[in-house]
């Protein structure tokens, strides 16, 4: 894939009852956190942006933690958006509302 900058949406809901299910999101969110890639945590979703490599990157992550931490069932809601001829970023979406 290109080296271009893609956006993702990326939402974790934890199927579980061992404890609270923000402990995990909590968890989540680290992950994310401490690959480096460019993120803005929402209240639904946290938004990542670096290339398709990195974001892909980061999902794989954050799933292989999940498990290696014994999360029980997870749902991720995952979206991306990819432009072939260049990048496109959350600032050209959304700088005007800001």
């Amino acid at each position: 894939m290109h080296q271009h900058t893609v956006n993702a949406s990326l939402q974790l809901v934890p199927i579980v009852q061992d404890r609270h299910p923000y402990a995990w999101v909590d968890e989540a969110i680290a992950v994310i956190q401490q690959s480096g890639i460019t993120h803005e945590v929402g209240p639904f979703a946290t938004v990542l942006e670096g290339t398709y490599d990195e974001v892909i990157a980061v999902f794989h992550a954050l799933n292989e933690h999940l498990q290696q931490r014994g999360c029980a069932e997870w749902i991720v809601h995952f979206q991306l958006q990819v432009r072939a001829d260049g990048p496109i970023t959350g600032e050209e979406k959304t700088g005007k509302f800001r």
